[in-house]
């Protein structure tokens, strides 16, 4: 493995249903733990790693939403589940001896810190890691745009997606074992082949700022280190 990673600071960004382990809902704690170690494998090589982590392993605004449930209020609930997530998080990376805070886009200071860019950049160049909650603060914005935004903000060299699968395929090859997979994608390539990876908002604030998204699988041992060196499977999006 290379003592010098590809990318020097990524923005990592998992699913809430990540989390869930072999569990139909909420958190398994030893899968938790199995990511923490992998993010530890990564800040050991030298990177610096921010995270976004979803809430739909806990609650998820849109489904709730058309349950009857005001989608704004819905879109608040789900943000408050991302920061469940987030400390969840943080106390496995902590455990691990790797220092960790979580900013939070809705202030709740007696949880965690308030978003600040630079305090959070600052952290970064501490060596620390930084897990950013609530999403973008407001409604009607997935956790894949805040994803997207903070990546941007952090000046961070790629958006890494940890998924269930070893990259971006036609369809889910879980489902359909003629899928094709693909190594590299141009943003418009995802845009309109309708390829469910990110969200549209994402994919073109990607676009825009010219920031490369990483899709891999977490399931595999060392897949966040090998991808952060460039190696692995894994697919590229860029233009």
């Amino acid at each position: 493995m290379s003592d010098t990673p590809v990318f020097k600071r990524v923005l990592l960004k998992l699913s809430g249903e990540g989390l869930m382990g072999k569990k139909q809902f909420g958190l398994d704690t030893e899968y938790v733990d199995q990511i923490a170690s992998e993010v530890k494998k990564v800040h050991d090589l030298g990177a610096q790693v921010c995270l976004v982590i979803g809430g739909g392993n806990i609650f998820r605004g849109i489904s709730d939403a058309a349950a009857g449930i005001d989608r704004t209020s819905a879109d608040h609930m789900g943000m408050l589940a991302t920061v469940m997530n987030a400390l969840a998080m943080q106390s496995a990376l902590e455990r691990q001896g790797v220092q960790t805070r979580v900013q939070s886009a809705i202030p709740m200071q007696s949880v965690c810190e308030p978003y600040i860019r630079r305090r959070a950049i600052r952290h970064m160049e501490k060596g620390r890691i930084v897990i950013f909650a609530a999403g973008t603060g407001n409604p009607f914005f997935t956790t894949d745009t805040a994803a997207a935004l903070r990546a941007v903000e952090m000046n961070c060299d790629a958006i890494l997606k940890g998924t269930q699968v070893d990259g971006v395929y036609s369809a889910d090859p879980k489902k359909d074992p003629n899928a094709e997979r693909y190594d590299t994608l141009t943003y418009r390539d995802v845009l309109t082949k309708d390829l469910k990876v990110m969200d549209a908002a994402a994919i073109t604030l990607a676009r825009e700022n010219n920031l490369p998204i990483v899709v891999f699988s977490m399931h595999k041992p060392d897949s966040f280190a090998n991808v952060i060196n460039g190696q692995g499977l894994f697919t590229v999006i860029k233009n």
